[in-house]
């Protein structure tokens, strides 16, 4: 576990035999303090990135989670910010730990949205879309229309940015650990249901920028600079950059 309040063996045993959308209610009291949350380093890279390409009024957060992106578009966005997911369990905890500050003097108000991704609820008026860590839950099948409805909730020339980290080496250590984990929920999968989904090695970027152009989007990848550069001198993590045509 990343911290001694994380959740123990047994809970996530729990949350494992649970369908995605109950299993992330029940992690929820102690996401922020297990290895899935994205770490602050990342966050910051990230909003670093991000603060060249705006301004930005309105700025959602898909898939939020207990709102670490939420926290992100708060530095980069003066207008307003929404977060949402399916699960509310999640979105009980970041409304927590993230409570409204409407009024408050540069810093955006929070709208909390309880809904699928695969049918998001908004009109095209956003300036900025961003997602953290949430595309292993999504089949590949399922990214076109994912990113249609990302698409469809932006305005003209809006971004939809996601952060991607470099492929692990073949043969490496993270790299067995990720074809062991795929490999056993896919075991998981077929032997129990409800299904939970969450999948590493299904997003991948060839495929991952063609669902983007196929959407609508002009796409570009950034360096993250912030988060270092491998053995080879090329980025251990870029930006997609995703512009909404």
């Amino acid at each position: 576990m990343a911290t001694t309040q994380g959740p123990t063996f047994r809970e996530l045993a729990v949350q494992a035999l649970s369908s995605t959308e109950r299993g992330y209610d029940l992690l929820a009291p102690k996401f922020d303090h297990s290895p899935y949350r994205t770490p602050d380093r990342v966050l910051d890279a990230v909003a670093a990135a991000l603060r060249p390409l705006g301004p930005f009024a309105r700025g959602l957060d898909v898939c939020c989670g207990t709102g670490a992106g939420v926290g992100v578009l708060r530095q980069v966005c003066h207008e307003r910010v929404a977060g949402v997911d399916f699960s509310a369990g999640m979105l009980t905890v970041g409304r927590a730990s993230l409570p409204d500050t409407q009024g408050a003097p540069d810093v955006p108000p929070v709208h909390w949205v309880r809904a699928d991704a695969r049918t998001l609820p908004f009109a095209p008026a956003f300036d900025l879309a961003l997602s953290l860590g949430a595309f292993g839950h999504f089949l590949p099948r399922e990214r076109p229309a994912l990113f249609a409805q990302v698409r469809a909730s932006l305005r003209p020339g809006g971004r939809f940015v996601f952060p991607v980290g470099a492929p692990p080496a073949p043969g490496s250590r993270a790299y067995w650990t990720l074809l062991g984990f795929d490999a056993a929920m896919r075991v998981r999968n077929a032997l129990w249901r409800p299904r939970f989904i969450m999948y590493y090695r299904t997003f991948r970027l060839p495929g991952v920028l063609a669902d983007l152009s196929a959407a609508g989007f002009a796409v570009r990848l950034e360096p993250l600079a912030d988060l270092g550069a491998r053995p080879d001198g090329s980025p251990r993590a870029r930006l997609v950059v995703a512009t909404a045509r």
